[in-house]
């Protein structure tokens, strides 16, 4: 379906109403090649059983809205989608997302920064532990990982109509130092998660 879509340069993207009610519980992240689907303008995942968005996301560079709602296991999305400068609308389930502002459940506890990869195979990570089944490159300058850390934190961020919680796959400290400020009453600064002091939920 990307493929064909990638072809025609359709402006919108609904790859899953062509599957059936099975296929779709068994598509947990969206592949790499999403990348390819530059003039996709909206992309539309209601109702979908994704776990996790890949960082390709951030390459579809005329995506204008997205809409994941009711996708009730997809928590968090890439920092890499802030490079989507034309996102303005979107419609997140946001009670499901990390640190949102009604119950704040708390974000999962980061791994522990590393100031070199050599030891990691960064093409086949176990998502459960890294969030991803392999990272490529710095979500914060793009340089590939092999010769540098891989320093991940979280941040909330206001990304077109949501604020949406962000894992950032940072090559280095001075990349994380370059993180802008978390959204206003979310956590203020990048954090590792864990045991973090959040803002009161709406719920009190």
């Amino acid at each position: 379906m990307i493929d064909e879509a990638a072809a025609d340069q359709r402006e919108e993207f609904r790859p899953l109403i062509e599957l059936t009610p099975e296929e779709r519980r068994q598509i947990i992240t969206l592949p790499p090649g999403i990348a390819r689907l530059t003039a996709v303008r909206h992309l539309v995942l209601y109702g979908s059983n994704l776990v996790r968005v890949p960082a390709e996301i951030g390459a579809m560079t005329s995506l204008e809205e997205i809409t994941p709602y009711t996708s009730y296991r997809l928590h968090w999305f890439p920092y890499e989608i802030t490079r989507c400068r034309k996102l303005t609308r979107s419609t997140v389930s946001t009670r499901a997302l990390f640190g949102n502002r009604r119950i704040r459940p708390p974000f999962p506890r980061l791994q522990p920064s590393l100031n070199s990869v050599t030891n990691l195979d960064l093409g086949n990570l176990d998502p459960r532990r890294w969030g991803a089944t392999a990272i490529r490159g710095c979500s914060v300058c793009d340089r590939p990982l092999e010769h540098s850390g891989l320093h991940q934190m979280w941040i909330s961020l206001r990304v077109a109509t949501d604020v949406l919680p962000l894992l950032v796959n940072a090559c280095s400290a001075a990349c994380v130092d370059t993180l802008p400020d978390g959204a206003h009453e979310y956590v203020p600064t990048p954090h590792k998660g864990g045991r973090v002091d959040q803002p009161a939920s709406d719920w009190g």
